[in-house]
């Protein structure tokens, strides 16, 4: 009897190799769709790189002296818990 399809009923000759190949495939395809999500989310609550942080803009308010020192303390600790929140830090 003649073994089906080439490689003698294994598949096309890759085994093992084939088998890592998918699966890296996968992998690649997997974190990609990742990254474009997460690169779509950004851009949709407009972090993408463009325009001044909070904190920034809270350094510029002091350095005007529209808030004193307690109030910038302040507002710099609860900007930079969010920011570590946000971050999965903590």
């Amino acid at each position: 009897m003649m073994p089906m399809g080439w490689g003698g009923g294994w598949g096309y000759g890759w085994g093992i190799f084939g088998m890592i190949f998918m699966l890296l495939f996968w992998v690649l395809v997997l974190v990609g769709v990742v990254l474009l999500i997460r690169w779509l989310l950004l851009e949709a609550r407009g972090g993408g790189g463009q325009g001044e942080t909070a904190l920034e803009i809270l350094k510029k308010r002091y350095a005007r002296g529209e808030v004193n020192k307690e109030e910038f303390e302040a507002k710099r600790r609860d900007l930079l818990l969010i920011m570590l929140l946000v971050s999965g830090l903590l």
